[in-house]
């Protein structure tokens, strides 16, 4: 049997390598697409009340919940956006407020950032190994 029948009959760890590659360049689309731009202040609203938590809910944002807490931090929310913060501004003044476990979504400093990073280096690692071994061959 000849070489280049062995790499055609043997899918193994290229292709999954090819299909895990596949879904994370669709996940890095989806995640450009799907972030809104801040062209109106509504859309800013909306936007920052889906990354913010309900202080007394369970695992709900602020933009799902109707609790009083919650209505608080839509109310501080518009206001900041009505004066003219940035984003970021407006999500570390809450999460100074209410802590770290007020935001859904991880930091992106500090231990926050280790969540974004790991994964990635991970992968890294993972597609690395690959070339390495597929080269010994």
């Amino acid at each position: 049997m000849s070489t280049a029948t062995l790499r055609t009959s043997r899918p193994g760890l290229w292709g999954s390598f090819r299909v895990w590659l596949v879904a994370l360049v669709a996940v890095l689309v989806l995640a450009l697409v799907s972030t809104p731009s801040s062209s109106s202040a509504a859309q800013r609203v909306t936007h920052l009340e889906t990354l913010v938590k309900c202080p007394s809910c369970q695992d709900l944002s602020v933009a799902q919940s109707t609790s009083s807490s919650s209505l608080a931090v839509r109310h501080e929310i518009e206001s900041m956006v009505a004066r003219g913060r940035s984003d970021t501004q407006i999500l570390t003044t809450i999460e100074a407020a209410y802590g770290p476990s007020i935001l859904l979504s991880p930091s992106t400093s500090g231990l926050g950032a280790l969540l974004w990073v790991v994964p990635v280096a991970v992968f890294v690692g993972l597609g690395a190994t690959v070339v390495i071994l597929r080269r010994r061959r």
